[in-house]
């Protein structure tokens, strides 16, 4: 038996590595280009990318401007999830997690989409990045669900009500970011309508789930006041402003 194995390792050393390499990759029905993956490819090092159609564009362009902001996005979401895992209410807030996590990923597939201007893209691959605009009433059906259990929105409200609700405001505030960049995009037909809309609405998804956590956390909104003038000496003491009556969203 150790001749054998002794035989086997010395007869491994004499392949070559990269083929010892693809042989595992196919063992593992990974291709080798993918394992092979490079984080780094250098193309970028002069201010130029590409786009998915191959384009080539500044990296201050419109599109990459968007691309950024999306990816942001996504990155906060991810960390709104972390907060949410380590809250006391995790368990409560299961559903909302799986529906952040399905936003990341949609958040990928509209990177494509921004990636494929609608102007010059082929026909191919604009049927590669086609958006699905039912998501924009699948989001619509997660907010309408969640506000069930709110309290009426009466006055505006600051980014607070705990970690995990204050981040997902920082969430929706990048949100709200990466619609104003979209836009210019599809004033210049280089995005989908569905897509701006499905980003629009994301942000009110957002909002409503910040509020959510925090009134499952048991953690209070706390309401803007207007200060009067004079108000200096109570500045730091809460009820000595006029509160803001009306209904109002986080929309201007």
């Amino acid at each position: 038996m150790a001749t054998s194995r002794t035989l086997m390792f010395t007869c491994l050393r004499k392949v070559n590595r990269k083929q010892l390499f693809t042989g595992c990759a196919k063992s593992l029905k990974f291709s080798t280009s993918t394992c092979a993956m490079k984080i780094y490819t250098k193309t970028g090092d002069g201010g130029m990318s590409s786009l998915f159609t191959g384009e080539r564009r500044t990296k201050h362009d419109a599109a990459f401007e968007a691309l950024g902001t999306v990816d942001e996005l996504s990155s906060n979401i991810g960390f709104s999830r972390e907060l949410l895992s380590d809250s006391w209410q995790k368990e409560n807030f299961e559903i909302l997690d799986a529906h952040l996590q399905k936003v990341q990923c949609i958040l990928q597939d509209i990177a494509s989409c921004v990636a494929t201007p609608l102007s010059t893209a082929s026909e191919k691959h604009l049927s590669r990045t086609e958006f699905d605009n039912n998501l924009v009433y699948e989001l619509e059906t997660w907010i309408d669900t969640f506000s069930e259990d709110l309290p009426p929105l009466k006055n505006f409200i600051l980014p607070s009500g705990g970690k995990c609700s204050s981040h997902l405001h920082i969430s929706r505030s990048v949100c709200r970011r990466a619609e104003r960049n979209m836009v210019l995009l599809h004033e210049n037909n280089e995005l989908d309508a569905g897509v701006l809309k499905y980003v629009n609405r994301l942000s009110d998804f957002l909002f409503t789930a910040a509020r959510y956590t925090s009134s499952m956390e048991g953690n209070p909104e706390l309401v803007y006041r207007r200060r009067k003038p004079g108000d200096e000496s109570n500045e730091n003491k809460p009820g000595t402003e006029t509160v803001i009556e009306e209904n109002v969203n986080d929309k201007p």
